[in-house]
This record gives C-alpha cells, sequence and structure tokens, in this order.
C-alpha cells in the first residue's frame, strides 16, 4: 500500500513547453506503490519518474493534455511503418531498468546531440540519478532495450524505453537513442513496438504521457491514431474520462 512521503503543489514558474505561459506541477513523493495503485493515478493523468508522481497544476493554462493508444484500433501511419521496419533487425530485451556505463553513455551521447540542435539545457546525469530517475524499484518498472547485433565490433545498444507495466495499462515514459541511428527514426519505431508489446500482452491502452499541440517535442504524440484524450485532472474518487479529440485536435470542450 502506497505510503506518501510528500506533496507539494509549485507556484508558478517559467514553461518549458510554451515561452508565454507559466507552469506548475502537483507533486507526490511515494513509497511501496503498487502496479494497480499506480495504474488508478496513470488514468487520472499522473506521471512518474522514480519515487516521484507528478501532474500539472497549471491554473491558466490546460494545454497539457494526457494521450493515450487504445492497442486494438491503432493503425500506424505510412511514416510510423517505415520507421517500425528501418528498425526490425534490432534484438528487442524487454525486463527491468538497469543501471550500467552503456546506458549512461547512450543517454549522453542522445542529449548532447539535443543540446545542440534543439538548444536544450545541459543535463550531466551520472548513476545515481540515472538510477532515482529511471530505474528506482518499482514493481511496474521496464525497460525495452534495442540493440544492433551487426554493428561493427559487436552488439551495440542503439536505444532505450523507460517504461511502466500495470494489468491495464503500458505507459512510455522516456526513450533516448543512438543519434547515429537518427535516419530509422527509432522515436517513432519503439512507440509502435510498444503498442504491440501492449497488445500481446492483452494491455488495451499505451499512454504516451501529454501532449502539447504548440510544442514541436511533445506534439508528435498526436500523430499516433486513434488516440484519446483525458478530459481535465481528476480527483482521485472522479471517475476519468478519456474522448477522442475534436477534428481540429483538441480535447472535447
Amino acid at each position: 500500500m502506497a505510503i506518501i512521503l510528500g506533496h507539494t503543489v509549485e507556484p508558478p514558474g517559467p514553461c518549458n513547453y510554451l515561452p508565454d505561459q507559466s507552469s506548475s506541477l502537483e507533486q507526490l513523493v511515494m513509497r511501496d506503490v503498487t502496479a494497480e495503485e499506480y495504474e488508478r493515478m496513470l488514468v487520472r493523468g499522473w506521471r512518474r519518474f522514480g519515487p516521484m508522481y507528478f501532474r500539472p497544476a497549471c491554473q491558466a493554462c490546460n494545454r497539457c493534455v494526457s494521450l493515450r493508444i487504445p492497442t486494438d484500433s491503432f493503425q500506424p501511419n505510412r511514416s510510423q511503418r517505415r520507421a517500425r521496419a528501418a528498425c526490425a533487425h534490432f534484438r528487442v530485451e524487454v525486463g527491468p531498468p538497469r543501471v550500467d556505463e552503456n546506458r549512461l553513455a547512450l543517454y549522453r551521447a542522445w542529449h548532447a546531440e539535443r543540446e545542440q540542435t534543439r538548444e536544450w539545457d545541459a543535463s550531466p546525469l551520472g548513476m545515481r540519478d540515472y538510477f532515482l530517475q529511471f530505474a528506482f524499484p518499482h514493481p511496474a518498472a521496464r525497460e525495452v532495450a534495442y540493440y544492433d547485433d551487426t554493428a561493427e565490433g559487436g552488439p551495440r545498444l542503439v536505444g532505450l524505453g523507460i517504461c511502466d507495466e500495470t494489468p491495464n495499462a503500458w505507459s512510455a515514459v522516456y526513450f533516448f537513442f543512438d543519434p547515429a541511428y537518427a535516419r530509422c527514426s527509432p522515436g517513432s519505431a519503439n512507440v509502435v513496438f510498444q503498442v504491440e508489446l501492449a497488445r500481446a500482452r492483452g494491455i488495451p491502452h499505451v499512454y504516451l504521457g501529454y501532449r502539447v499541440q504548440e510544442c514541436a517535442s511533445l506534439r508528435y504524440k498526436g500523430t499516433f491514431r486513434p488516440h484519446e484524450l483525458l478530459e481535465g485532472r481528476p480527483e482521485p474518487e472522479e471517475p476519468p474520462r478519456w474522448l477522442p479529440p475534436e477534428p481540429s485536435g483538441e480535447p472535447p470542450p
């Protein structure tokens, strides 16, 4: 049973996604959270990094919208099918998250490329921080590791998806990859593979986190269709309502 160690709501501060907006997060620090307990939070728009659970608490803006994909009806578009085919030769291992130098090196190479091409802030992630964010012990925690066994010098870790698995939900938390493989569109291929994986496991929905239509780094999530958007920010005992987007791509009013 979950034990709450801390609960805060941030004061408004600069938004990382929309420069003209302020942002605020509601945050919970918890331990002993079961997969079933996390699932009840996930379907209400919460996300998780390590022991930290969070969701937007912005008062003046609601553009961070939780998005999920029904696994039975998902149909990848042409570019997504092409990406999946380009990455089909990768060997995939699914298991508990791990921390090692290969994973740290992969993350650093990926983030350094983002710093250069997208002007991201530097993220000097060390072993301890990687563990706290991506490999903190949790019954739902999974990683999807992609290896290129044809690489010169032997098998090479080329992509890593950090995920959560609950009885009825698969959550794609974070993904990073070797920039040398960018031509294969591994980000798109990873989403398609995770939907396939969840479907094979009898899981009805894959949760992609927050889509922000005006932010290029998060807008792509809406290209995976059909999908559903969460209405509002449901309270713990309030039934969540997941609805198809309006033709404009926005959640229903």
